[in-house]
């Protein structure tokens, strides 16, 4: 078993940065075809003078019809983010002193973040730990988590297998390497705020397995008053309305033409695109003489256009690239070779 995580240091996360919102902005994997006006809409009419319901009744039942599940499955957080810190200090207390958590090679930085809050060791095996994420498809290289069924079957019975889904609902190809049954058995993190292009508003959930009882109300234990405002409320419940689903539906076909466009692009530019299912994929620039990726990134972002560097994910050299509309993949490739 390994203690060691990746170096720590200052988090990053695409979006705006300290020059504000970039005008071309591919750093964040949000919905580019995006807000979704039905769920905008509803954020916008969201009543802000009112609590919401502490329980959250109406929301838990409109989530649990929309995934087929019963409510008490259903646990409200205040972002992934917010659940993935909870879930996390669940964890840290119900295994004690030398727990592990099994990270993926390449992942979101919050999970190792709240395992060194929390003081959880790096397992070096699926099997060596209590806690385990998986997210598919994956950030950053949008692709299949390698294994994961067979980690499911192994796993789900000995530690909380946790399934990162923020970017089901922005599949452009592929499968989920789970089926139904393996699903009920791991825990599934859903945040619908990027596929609805409104990663403002701060809101999420997650199904529990089924059996999972004494862990929920440890969940809920362990969570603040009112973990979702009224216009995650509005958000979340948007997200189950048939006409936002066929929005989304809508969406892919557009992303899905706009990608095959922009990878072809960047390999005009003699960039290397690895393969992905999702709005997003992973390149390696081809960068001119002299200059390093991290000087080629400054350049582009006093361009106003801002790419992800996949360093911090454990995959130095490349960037990781949301699809975006042609005029701001136009605005990258004159950027690129001015």
């Amino acid at each position: 078993m390994e203690n060691a995580f990746p170096p720590q240091g200052t988090r990053i996360h695409g979006g705006p940065d300290r020059h504000g919102a970039a005008l071309h902005d591919f750093s964040t994997n949000s919905n580019a075809c995006a807000p979704c006006p039905a769920a905008l809409q509803a954020v916008r009419q969201a009543d802000a003078s009112q609590y919401p319901d502490a329980s959250y009744t109406a929301l838990r039942g409109q989530l649990a019809d929309f995934h087929g599940v019963d409510a008490a499955r259903v646990v409200l957080a205040g972002s992934a983010s917010e659940f993935i810190f909870r879930i996390t200090a669940l964890a840290a207390q119900t295994a004690g002193e030398g727990s592990a958590v099994g990270l993926p090679p390449h992942s979101y930085g919050d999970y190792a973040q709240a395992a060194r809050a929390h003081r959880l060791t790096l397992a070096s095996e699926p099997g060596q730990a209590q806690l385990l994420w998986a997210c598919e498809p994956s950030s950053p290289l949008g692709a299949a988590h390698a294994g994961l069924g067979a980690m499911a079957d192994a796993c789900a019975a000995k530690a909380m297998l946790v399934l990162d889904r923020a970017y089901e609902p922005l599949r452009l190809s592929g499968s989920p390497s789970l089926g139904k049954a393996q699903l009920q058995t791991v825990w599934q993190l859903w945040t619908p705020n990027k596929a609805l292009g409104l990663t403002g508003v701060r809101a999420a959930y997650a199904i529990a397995p089924v059996g999972a009882q004494a862990q929920v109300f440890q969940l809920d234990q362990l969570s603040a008053s009112w973990p979702v405002g009224a216009h995650g409320v509005a958000l979340l419940q948007a997200w189950t309305e048939p006409g936002v689903q066929a929005w989304l539906a809508d969406s892919l076909n557009t992303l899905r033409d706009w990608k095959a466009r922009q990878i072809a692009l960047c390999e005009s530019m003699g960039w290397f695109c690895l393969a992905s299912d999702a709005n997003f994929f992973c390149a390696r620039p081809a960068l001119p003489e002299g200059l390093s990726l991290q000087q080629a990134l400054d350049q582009l972002r006093s361009h106003g256009i801002k790419l992800r560097d996949t360093a911090s994910f454990g995959l130095p050299g490349h960037v990781r690239i949301s699809v975006q509309p042609p005029l701001a993949q136009d605005a990258l490739r004159v950027a690129w070779q001015t």
